[in-house]
């Protein structure tokens, strides 16, 4: 009895920190995908957890009783939070109110979890083993939910099951003391502890009714934030991937940021990349950085003397829905399935340190830089790294967010590729879904002369007149100083929330 009551604790800390990391994530989702949301949450529900182990020095009797209330409630509230979250995201303007209320409602319940534990415990052991028992069996079960969040339990369940999951372990707990320990609370004055039960199982096959019907919950509540038809979505170790349906075209979002609307996005991904090819028309081996959905890689295919093309993108999720969904394969058209294509799913930050070759032009097509995993894609440590896989004909050409939007975190990105040693061709066009989009061309040379003999004849929006344009900035967005975007500094990422966090 005494193992399974230790065994308890671990089940009870894996679910609490399950609980806070669920919070930051969808804290990061919908208020926006930064390092600000996780730690906030995580300053909020350690304080909490602080709170509710302080007033447990108040709670004097019927412990084993209280204890199984406490796990009911944090079953309930933990359970639920992230259905609570995406769903109410929609319709309540102060929504952080509401997700930092019920996090530090759940973490008060989670801080009175171990005391009540301790007291419960307090005469099967004497207090020195006590104490690191129970704190070696907290700390094994907050090893076990950091491991077992990323790399299992949201890539297989999302973030709406795992929290209805772990809400059905505590519950478990509670049912398991209730019927284990019922003859002793009767003998400690709860002479009828059929309540417990009824609240117990009640709460228990609520959950499970939920958890069954989680990825319908997560499809309304995507649909009501998008306002347009899901028509798939799934949960990588990396990101939760969405794809709508609208009159117009199809939408795909990553954690719930637009990355490109089928309707316009030709306008992106050809000023991408045909810049390029018109200052290097002989390019053979290409490089594209990011761009798991196929579209860089279809225009890079329209030149037919190019012999391979080298993709790496972190997420297999990303290149396997766009290898294998009809609807995607369409828009990129195939061009993850070519002959030439040699796709390598890895982060691009160590992949570039290991990998030898020299390409001819390289497309860096990272997603904005709103966070700091993502950020350091866009650093001088990067930039330099990047030098060493090119020659002097070579260009690289970089997403750069957006110039009339964010300026500060525009021009940041060109004046960290000017401090890492190349020459930069800073130019933007206009993209309907996002507005004005920005671009910087580097090279290792200070001349671009470009050569539009070799162009595509079936271009839609991109030839010489478009890139003469492309390079126009009016002052309201011209070039400016700015801090250098390094590992230690992270200056664009902060440049990037701020100035994006204006029109959100």
């Amino acid at each position: 009895m005494r193992v399974l009551l230790l065994f308890s604790i671990a089940v009870i800390a894996t679910c609490g920190l399950i609980y806070e990391l669920v919070a930051g994530t969808a804290a990061s989702y919908l208020l926006g995908d930064s390092v600000t949301q996780f730690s906030t949450v995580i300053g909020v529900y350690l304080f909490a957890m602080g709170v509710g182990s302080f007033l447990s020095k108040y709670i004097k009797k019927n412990l084993l009783q209280t204890f199984i209330i406490v796990e009911i409630l944090v079953g309930l509230i933990g359970g639920f939070s992230s259905t609570a979250f995406f769903i109410l995201f929609n319709y309540i303007e102060a929504f952080g109110i509401v997700l930092y209320g019920m996090m530090f409602t759940t973490g008060v319940l989670v801080g009175l979890e171990i005391p009540l534990m301790m007291y419960i415990l307090q005469n099967e052991f004497d207090f020195n083993d006590l104490v690191s028992k129970v704190f070696s069996f907290d700390y094994a079960g907050a090893l076990l939910a950091s491991l077992a969040f990323p790399l299992f339990f949201v890539p297989t369940f999302g973030l709406i099951k795992t929290s209805l999951f772990f809400g059905l372990m505590n519950v478990s707990v509670a049912l398991w003391l209730i019927f284990v320990k019922e003859k002793e609370m009767s003998k400690k004055g709860l002479h009828n502890p059929l309540f417990l039960k009824v609240i117990g199982v009640f709460s228990f096959l609520l959950l499970l009714i939920t958890f069954i019907m989680g990825e319908n919950l997560m499809n309304y509540a995507e649909s009501a934030n998008f306002g347009e038809k899901i028509i798939y979505s799934t949960s990588s170790k990396y990101q939760r991937i969405t794809l709508t349906a609208g009159k117009q075209g199809n939408k795909l979002y990553l954690n719930g940021n637009l990355q490109f609307h089928s309707a316009d996005e030709y306008r992106y991904h050809e000023a991408l990349v045909h810049p390029a090819f018109t200052l290097f028309p002989q390019a053979k081996k290409v490089l594209i950085l990011g761009g798991g959905d196929g579209c860089a890689a279809r225009e890079v295919l329209k030149y037919p003397d190019i012999q391979s093309i080298t993709l790496v993108d972190l997420d297999p999720e990303m290149t396997k829905l766009f290898t294998q969904n009809p609807l995607l394969v369409k828009i990129n058209n195939a061009s993850l399935l070519d002959k030439k294509m040699k796709v390598i799913n890895a982060d691009a930050f160590i992949w570039l340190k290991k990998d030898t070759t020299k390409y001819d032009i390289v497309m860096v097509d990272f997603p904005d830089p709103s966070n700091y995993s993502v950020g350091k894609l866009y650093t001088h440590s990067f930039y330099t790294e990047l030098k060493k896989h090119i020659h002097n004909q070579s260009l690289v050409s970089v997403q750069s967010t957006s110039p009339y939007v964010a300026p500060n975190a525009y021009w940041c990105i060109n004046n960290t590729l000017t401090a890492a040693g190349f020459y930069v061709m800073p130019y933007h066009d206009y993209v309907p879904s996002f507005g004005d989009w920005g671009y910087v061309l580097a090279a290792l040379k200070p001349e671009f002369h470009a050569d539009y003999q070799h162009l595509p004849k079936n271009l839609r929006f991109f030839d010489s007149t478009a890139l003469a344009a492309m390079c126009i900035f009016t002052k309201d967005i011209d070039h400016r100083k700015t801090e250098i975007n390094t590992l230690n500094n992270q200056a664009l990422v902060q440049y990037f929330e701020e100035e994006w966090g204006r029109v959100q």
